[in-house]
């Protein structure tokens, strides 16, 4: 009797293992039936179902990179130093320097010395747009950009882009103190804007020389090296900290035909209230050559690399 119990209750259980077996087979066929892959022709059927999304405009494109540029700058807020603490301490530093020396007083030399300063740092910065582009280069970052279906110049006019907000942060912060320590610009707010506006444009083409750097060269290091090289005897060799006519004739052959002399300039008369027409139209003429010239080379270079 006890064996025969033993015997039944054993064969139920194996019987109903074997049930369960058998529908939990059963079931996970179905599913995989249920979610097997589509066939290739109804998978091309859904792709083409519906249009594309439209192709973004090139200027749609530029801003998206720009924007890209200025939540780097969210990320890595140590990145706005030089465009908060660099200059504050060009203008403090130069002015109480030589402005004693060279215009007898420093609220005398501020007058002059403020514009030229404030061009002179702005150009200055425009050469950490060549370490960004490098940088993203050797992340590997551009071929991913190469891949996209955008208009090709827009990763290079997004950095050029977000560096604007960077030489309005700057220009922002020098005046601030300029004008805390004595500067008076006697052309206004309408003449500060138009200055600032003017430096904006010079700045944004002369850019295309550092993306070009940036592309060319092998490191980042190396494109800060080169650009210390170009940007140094340009900036210091002008009308920025002296007038022209206390240096040598041969000297101010040089000097009276340097782009930054014709930017400070301009920017200084703006500022003063007045209208140099032909500085205005030269600080012009050099940033469509900008344009015109390291742009090409920078896009070329952007393709092929």
């Amino acid at each position: 009797m006890s064996t025969g119990t033993t015997s039944t209750d054993t064969d139920t259980g194996t019987g109903t293992g074997t049930g369960t077996d058998t529908g939990t087979v059963t079931h996970a066929a179905d599913a995989g039936a249920e979610f097997a892959a589509p066939r290739a022709d109804e998978l091309a059927a859904l792709l083409v179902a519906k249009s594309r999304p439209p192709r973004p405009s090139p200027l749609s494109a530029s801003l998206t990179f720009g924007w890209r540029a200025m939540l780097k700058i969210k990320h890595v807020p140590e990145q706005l130093f030089d465009v908060t603490a660099f200059p504050i301490m060009m203008v403090l530093m130069y002015t109480y320097l030589f402005g004693g020396a060279l215009a007898g007083s420093v609220s005398a030399y501020i007058q002059f010395l403020l514009p030229g300063i404030l061009v002179m740092s702005v150009v200055m910065i425009t050469m950490y747009t060549g370490v960004s582009v490098n940088t993203d280069i050797e992340k590997g970052v551009f071929d991913r950009f190469r891949t996209l279906p955008i208009w090709r110049p827009a990763p290079m006019v997004g950095y050029l882009l977000g560096d604007v907000v960077r030489y309005l942060i700057a220009s922002a912060v020098m005046l601030s103190v300029g004008l805390l320590i004595g500067y008076r610009p006697d052309g206004g707010v309408l003449g500060v804007l138009l200055g600032v506006a003017l430096l904006l444009v010079f700045s944004f083409s002369f850019s295309w020389i550092w993306t070009m750097f940036g592309l060319l060269l092998r490191s980042e290091k190396s494109v800060m090296g080169v650009s210390m090289m170009v940007i140094f005897p340009l900036t210091f060799l002008s009308n920025v900290f002296v007038d022209p006519k206390t240096m040598p004739g041969w000297l101010q052959a040089f000097v009276n035909n340097s782009p930054v002399t014709h930017l400070a300039t301009a920017v200084r008369e703006l500022m003063a209230g007045n209208w140099p027409a032909a500085d205005i139209a030269w600080s012009l003429g050099w940033s469509v050559v900008f344009v015109a010239v390291f742009g090409a080379v920078t896009m070329r270079l952007y393709n092929r690399r």
